[in-house]
C-alpha cells in the first residue's frame, strides 16, 4: 500500500541531518512493526515476517535509526507488488516515501508493477508512472450470521487436500494475473483452506488465517456467475465457522459483493485504489479474485 501521508514531496531544507537507504533485512521486523503501529495499522509482528520472508526490500534510516520501510513481492519475472510502505509521521511529506519506492522501481525494472494507494498517497503514486484501474473495499467487524448460500448441481464445498497445490496455484494465477507458485505454498504454511469441487475437479478455493488482531478472508478465487454464487459460499463458509471472531476481507468493488458483506455485519471501513504501471496483466477472465491475499501482494 502507498503510504497514507506521503505526496510527491520535497525534502525539508531546513533538516540537514542524513537519511541513509539500504536494504531491508530481517533484522529491521521490530523497526518495521513500530512504524505501522505509529501508523495505526494492524500488522503483527508475524505479518511482518511472512511479508519478508516472500518479499525484498529497503529501509531508510537517519540517526534516531529506521524512519521508512518499502518491500516488493516478485510474481515471476513480469510482475511485481509494492507495499508495506510506511514513513515515520515526523518524516511524511519530505521525500523519503518516493526514494524508497523509486530503489523499488530501480530494481524491479521493466515489471508490470502494481500497489494500492490511498487518497493522500495517490498525488504521488501517479507522478511515479502508476494508473488507477480500480477500488478495493475494505470490509471488517465481528457481528455475523451468514446464509446458506446454494451451489450448482454437482458441486459442493471439501477440505483442501494434499495434492491440491498445484491446482491452487493454477487457480490464483490464473483469476490474478500473477505468477503464484512461490506465494501460495507460502500461504498454505499459515492458512487454512476450503475448496470448491465440481464432479471431483477443483474450481476454487478460499483461504483462512490469522492477521492483525484478528483473522483475514483472502485470497478467493471462483468461477465468473452473475451472481457470484460459487464465492458468497466459499466466504460464507469461513464466517459460519468463526461467528463472533474479527475478520476482516479486502474485496474488489467492481465485483458489487459490498452490500451483501455488510448485509453479513462486516461493514465497510475503507476503500484504496488499485494503480499499475507497465500494464495490463494476463488475467484469465473465466476465474475471478474476489478477495485479497492482503493490500501488499494483492
Amino acid at each position: 500500500m502507498c503510504l497514507q501521508n506521503e505526496e510527491a514531496g520535497v525534502p525539508d531544507p531546513n533538516r540537514n541531518d542524513v537519511i541513509d537507504y539500504r536494504p531491508f533485512t530481517s533484522d529491521d521486523i521490530a523497526a518495521g512493526h513500530a512504524l505501522s503501529s505509529a501508523v495505526r495499522w494492524r500488522h503483527r509482528p508475524d505479518d511482518w515476517r511472512f511479508a519478508a520472508r516472500i518479499g525484498r526490500g529497503f529501509v531508510a534510516e537517519d540517526a534516531s535509526g529506521v524512519i521508512g520501510t518499502a518491500l516488493a513481492w516478485r510474481f515471476g519475472r513480469e510482475a511485481a507488488t509494492l507495499g508495506m510502505i510506511i514513513v515515520t509521521p515526523e518524516r511524511q511529506r519530505s521525500g523519503v516515501g518516493r526514494k524508497l519506492i523509486e530503489l523499488l522501481m530501480n530494481e524491479l525494472g521493466p515489471r508490470t508493477l502494481l500497489i494500492h494507494a490511498s487518497p493522500a498517497g495517490l498525488s504521488l503514486c501517479e507522478t511515479l508512472g502508476f494508473q488507477r484501474i480500480g477500488t478495493i473495499n475494505q470490509h471488517q467487524g465481528a457481528a455475523f450470521q451468514p446464509p446458506l448460500v446454494s451451489l450448482p448441481p454437482g458441486e459442493r464445498l471439501r477440505p483442501l487436500g494434499v495434492n491440491d497445490a498445484p491446482r491452487l496455484v493454477e487457480l490464483a494465477s490464473r483469476a490474478s494475473g500473477l505468477d503464484r507458485s512461490d506465494l501460495l505454498p507460502a500461504l498454505l504454511d499459515i492458512a487454512s483452506g476450503i475448496a470448491l469441487d465440481r464432479d471431483g475437479e477443483l474450481i476454487g478455493f478460499a483461504l483462512f488465517r490469522r492477521f492483525g488482531d484478528g483473522h483475514v478472508i483472502g485470497p478467493v478465487v471462483a468461477p465468473d456467475s452473475p451472481d457470484f454464487s460459487r464465492a458468497k459460499a466459499l466466504i460464507s463458509h469461513w464466517l459460519a465457522l468463526h461467528a463472533g471472531m474479527f475478520v476482516r476481507i479486502d474485496t474488489p468493488a467492481e465485483f458489487g459483493l459490498s452490500s451483501w458483506l455488510e448485509g453479513l455485519g462486516l461493514p465497510h471501513v475503507d476503500s484504496i485504489e488499485k494503480m499499475m504501471r507497465n500494464g495490463p496483466l494476463p488475467v484469465d477472465a473465466q476465474f475471478k479474485q474476489f478477495a485479497l491475499t492482503s493490500q501488499a501482494v494483492w
